[in-house]
C-alpha cells in the first residue's frame, strides 16, 4: 500500500488534505480511484490508514478509517557520520540506509576524501540526498523522513555527537577481536542515541581515527575482510537492527 508524509495540520474531521507534488503522483501516475486505500504519516509516530475520496479543488481528500502507532522505527537513533565518497555512492548510502532505520546522515569531509563538495554546490545536493531519503523512508514504510545535513568537518562532526549526546561506535579496519565486538554490540540499550563513524575510501587517516576514539569512539571490528565505504554503514546498521529490534 502507498505511503505518504503528511503534517498534522492536514488532517480535520476524519479527514486528509494532500496537496502539492503528491496530488499529482495520486491522479496520474497511481490514479487512484475512490475508496482506494493509503497511508499517512504526520510524525507523530502515528499511522493512518485513509480511503481516497476525490478531488476537492487543488486538494486530494482522503477519509481516515483507522490509527495506529508506527511500529516501523528502530528503538534507537542512529547517526550515521560517512565520510564522504567518490561519485554517486552517496546516494546509494542514503537510499539503503534509509531502508535500514538510519535516523540521521552526516556527510563528513575526511583527509582521504577524494571527492569535494563546493560550498556553492552543496545545498543542492543536500537537497537532492534529502529527496532520495524521502522516497526511500516511504518506500520502507517509515514513520519519519531521515535528515541529511549538511556537511562537517571532523572537529564540527564530534562536537554535533557530544552536543546530542551519542554513543559513538568507531568500525576500524586495523581492529581486531571479534568477541570484543559482540561484547561491545551485546552492551548497547534502547533509548540510546548512537553515532557510526565510517571513513571514506581508503579509511581514515590514524590521527583522524584517534581523534575520533579521544571523543569517546569505541572501536571494533565487522571481521576479517575489508568493506568498502558503502558496504561498511549498512553492514553495522543490519547487525544493529538485528539486535535491537523489537
Amino acid at each position: 500500500m502507498q505511503q505518504f508524509f503528511i503534517t498534522a495540520d492536514q488532517v480535520a474531521d476524519g479527514q486528509i488534505f494532500v496537496e502539492g507534488p503528491d496530488v499529482n503522483h495520486i491522479k496520474n501516475v497511481l490514479r487512484m480511484r475512490e475508496g482506494e486505500l493509503a497511508y499517512f504519516v504526520a510524525g507523530d509516530n502515528l499511522r493512518y490508514t485513509a480511503a481516497y475520496a476525490g478531488m476537492r479543488g487543488e486538494a486530494a481528500v482522503f477519509s481516515v478509517t483507522a490509527k495506529e502507532t508506527s511500529t516501523t522505527e528502530l528503538p534507537v537513533r542512529i547517526t550515521l557520520f560517512q565520510g564522504i565518497p567518490k561519485g554517486d555512492k552517496l546516494e546509494w548510502i542514503t537510499e539503503k540506509c534509509v531502508e535500514l532505520g538510519v535516523y540521521r546522515i552526516v556527510p563528513v569531509a575526511m583527509r582521504r576524501s577524494v571527492r569535494k563538495i563546493e560550498k556553492k554546490k552543496e545545498a543542492q545536493v543536500i537537497r537532492h540526498l534529502n529527496g532520495i531519503a524521502e522516497s526511500a523512508a516511504k518506500q520502507a514504510k517509515r514513520a519519519v523522513i531521515p535528515e541529511v545535513t549538511g556537511v562537517m568537518d571532523l572537529a564540527s562532526a564530534l562536537h554535533f555527537a557530544k552536543e546530542e549526546g551519542m554513543r559513538l561506535l568507531l568500525p576500524y579496519e586495523l581492529e581486531r577481536g571479534i568477541e570484543k565486538t559482540r561484547e561491545l554490540l551485546g552492551s548497547l540499550k534502547k533509548g540510546e542515541a548512537l553515532g557510526i563513524f565510517i571513513g571514506p575510501e581508503g579509511g581514515f587517516d590514524k590521527e583522524e581515527a584517534d581523534r575520533i576514539s579521544e571523543s569517546g569512539g569505541e572501536r571494533l571490528t565487522l571481521g576479517k575482510r575489508i568493506l568498502r565505504t558503502e558496504t561498511a554503514g549498512m553492514a553495522l546498521l543490519s547487525v544493529l537492527a538485528y539486535l535491537l529490534e523489537e
